[in-house]
């Protein structure tokens, strides 16, 4: 196939537009952690881009999109960037082979962000560094393969047009994982450790919203019917999302600013798995559930006790499972040539149950390894001291605020 200018200029907006988003989520945590510690976890997601970056260049994306190896992972074809150069993409014919690696070098960034939230306020830099370095390697990356590029869950017929399985529920059940191993935030048992700055977070969470365009719609990787269509269920799920969550909030007591913009989140994860496939009254259902079941699984959290700090496993991975599963249900063939449970392809379904299950266990078990592997190695913790004194200034010697 030649390669189309309109496609290789959409699918680099996209990147770009993606690439936003992780420092979207850098402010959207900033604001929620202690402002003791806003700079550590902007930066955390700072460090996410640098380390994905380099780590997809040398390795990471020969390991998620080289030749199959065993339906586990790929590759070296493309070790050091060997291969990827101007020419057609080999799973995007229209866009040269380097525009669409820079399109899922910027998932790897935001999805390693997300991650974040299992540490907030306690890791030492170093081992963040390892981890980091490790989870994206033994954990993205085969997700990755498994699903976009032809490995095991791709033959199995599962669908995910933008990651609700390889970045979704790999960081959110990623993040619970480690939260058990790194464990509580000093003072989480005894004092109510509030969100320093909700206007941070909402302007982190519009910044989500808008790059999240290009995360659906650029996964179309045409300039083309299939991109509007994931562009419109995208805006429906994530308002959907929003309403809901703050109409769940307001029964309960107030309606909260902040668990609107976390509703939108939520209504984002779960239908961008789902985004080339749904029409636009499914995208309505898929977001409004994800916003009631993600609110939910907030209170469950905090009910059993679990500083999962800032809901990385209750948004997005939950939001991601439900996602991935909706897909199956809803899925259009008017929309594009895949039909769900309710247009007569249980089949379509039960894949989609094999491919969240299998996400969720890998992602859990390995991360959950990996987390131990540095503990018993370098320690996860900053001190007491430190983390009393915040990680703003005992990490980098900088605060956010006079």
């Amino acid at each position: 196939m030649a390669i189309d200018t309109g496609d290789t200029a959409w699918i680099m907006v996209s990147a770009a537009l993606v690439m936003l988003m992780t420092p979207g989520v850098g402010l959207f945590y900033g604001g929620l952690v202690r402002s003791k510690s806003v700079v550590s976890m902007i930066s955390l997601s700072i460090l996410a881009i640098s380390l994905a970056s380099i780590q997809w260049v040398l390795v990471g994306y020969s390991l998620s999109f080289g030749s199959d190896v065993m339906g586990l992972i790929g590759g070296l074809d493309f070790i050091l960037l060997r291969n990827v150069g101007m020419s057609e993409a080999p799973l995007a014919g229209t866009v040269p082979h380097l525009a669409y690696m820079m399109f899922q070098l910027v998932f790897a960034a935001v999805t390693l962000a997300i991650l974040t939230s299992a540490v907030a306020e306690r890791i030492k830099l170093s081992s963040f560094l390892v981890l980091s370095i490790l989870w994206t390697t033994l954990v993205y990356d085969p997700l990755a393969h498994w699903v976009w590029a032809g490995g095991w869950l791709a033959s199995l017929g599962a669908l995910d047009f933008a990651g609700g399985t390889v970045v979704h529920i790999s960081s959110g059940f990623s993040a619970l994982a480690i939260a058990l191993v790194i464990g509580k935030r000093v003072g989480f048992d005894t004092y109510v450790l509030e969100p320093h700055n909700i206007p941070m977070a909402m302007i982190g969470a519009a910044l989500l919203w808008f790059g999240w365009f290009g995360f659906n719609a650029g996964s179309a990787l045409t300039a083309g019917g299939l991109a509007a269509s994931a562009f419109v269920v995208t805006n429906t799920s994530a308002a959907a999302g929003a309403l809901a969550w703050l109409l769940g909030s307001w029964v309960r007591g107030k309606p909260s600013a902040l668990g609107m913009v976390s509703g939108a989140i939520a209504g984002l994860v779960a239908i961008t798995p789902a985004a080339g496939y749904v029409d636009t009254m499914s995208a309505l259902l898929i977001g409004a559930f994800a916003g009631l079941v993600c609110y939910s699984a907030l209170l469950f959290r905090v009910s059993i006790g679990l500083d999962e700090s800032l809901d990385a496993w209750a948004v997005h991975g939950v939001g991601g499972l439900w996602g991935a599963l909706a897909t199956g249900i809803f899925a259009n063939p008017a929309v594009n040539s895949y039909a769900g449970l309710i247009h007569g392809n249980p089949g379509q379904f039960t894949a989609q149950i094999v491919a969240a299950l299998a996400s969720v266990a890998y992602s859990f078990v390995v991360s959950y390894l990996l987390a131990r592997l540095v503990d018993a190695t370098l320690g996860l913790r900053v001190t007491e001291d430190e983390e009393y004194v915040g990680l703003d200034i005992a990490v980098h010697g900088e605060k956010a605020y006079a």
